[in-house]
């Protein structure tokens, strides 16, 4: 009888719990009752893909209820599209993060990239950013030219870039190189190709892909619900829903420069210790981003999350 486990899939309402990813059919399913659920937690989910919990006896349906939840590691988290005030906790006890970003069909936008890797910085946790479908872009006209440039940016900010093309397996060996072993969320927006990548990385899986529309070049909803899969050789990955958009939360105004790695490193320039980098005299931020060592998006970013703060915890705007 399973006692303790880690939760492997999270539909909204039930759980699979099981002793690790590679132990699918030991799993069993769990459910949480009603006062777990608002017992000191402001997340829309209080029980995550990643958790170790605890687990009653199964009742006369095979179903277990979650008692409590270990310690966490750490965990990614994003506001909660429904409640602008809640948090939604995307999965725990990640080893890294992976950002599944296209350049072509759909594009991600620059800034959904930035508040992603913000909040990994924020909550001290790996990661790369994952540039798929070089295929399409490398057929556009100046395609190559955009991809080299996104990719010199991140490196040279110092994070990870892998380019990769899930349809001619560009890059899928680093790719895999960089999951061995580990416990890696894949997130990034709809239509991607996430779910593509997976399969490759798994054959035999054969998760349900879908369409990008024609119309709006945005990606369609295939995977409704959270879910762990170990990887061959060892490792895990998570797979999440995508994300039209990424709402930072729990950010202190002060900190978000922190989270920006070049900023903060210009930041020990500025003249005063609490320059928020938006008006002061003497901030090296804003010399830095004028020389163009800080490049335009990013600093527009860095203010679009200052400012969402300032509003989410009625600061006084610094600007």
């Amino acid at each position: 009888m399973l006692t303790e486990g880690i939760v492997i899939k999270n539909t909204g309402s039930a759980y699979l719990v099981a002793p690790s990813a590679a132990e699918v059919s030991q799993a069993v399913a769990a459910r949480i009752k009603g006062n777990f659920r608002i017992k000191g937690i402001r997340t829309t989910n209080p029980v995550a893909v990643g958790d170790h919990v605890t687990l009653s006896p199964p009742g006369p349906d095979g179903t277990a209820f979650i008692t409590a939840i270990s310690p966490r590691r750490n965990y990614m988290i994003r506001r909660a599209s429904n409640l602008s005030k809640e948090s939604h906790i995307i999965a725990s006890n990640l080893d890294g993060v992976c950002l599944i970003a296209s350049l072509a069909e759909p594009a991600t936008s620059t800034t959904f990239i930035d508040r992603f890797l913000a909040t990994a910085e924020a909550y001290r946790i790996p990661a790369t950013l994952v540039i798929n479908k070089a295929d399409l872009i490398l057929a556009e006209p100046d395609g190559g030219e955009l991809l080299d440039a996104v990719a010199y940016l991140y490196r040279s900010i110092g994070y990870p870039v892998i380019v990769c093309s899930a349809e001619t397996g560009l890059g899928l060996d680093d790719l895999r190189a960089v999951l061995a072993g580990k416990t890696t969320l894949l997130s990034g927006n709809s239509g991607v190709g996430k779910t593509t990548l997976i399969n490759r990385l798994i054959p035999g899986l054969d998760l349900r892909t879908g369409a990008v529309s024609a119309i709006h070049h945005t990606g369609m909803h295939t995977t409704t619900f959270s879910e762990m899969f170990a990887l061959p050789g060892g490792g895990a990955i998570i797979d999440t829903p995508g994300v039209k958009g990424f709402g930072t939360i729990d950010f202190e105004p002060a900190e978000v420069g922190h989270f920006f790695p070049e900023i903060f490193a210009e930041s020990k320039n500025c003249r005063y210790g609490d320059c928020s980098h938006t008006h002061e005299p003497g901030c090296a931020v804003r010399e830095a981003v004028d020389d163009a060592r800080i490049a335009q998006s990013r600093y527009a970013s860095y203010l679009s999350i200052l400012e969402e703060t300032c509003d989410a915890g009625k600061y006084r705007k610094p600007f």
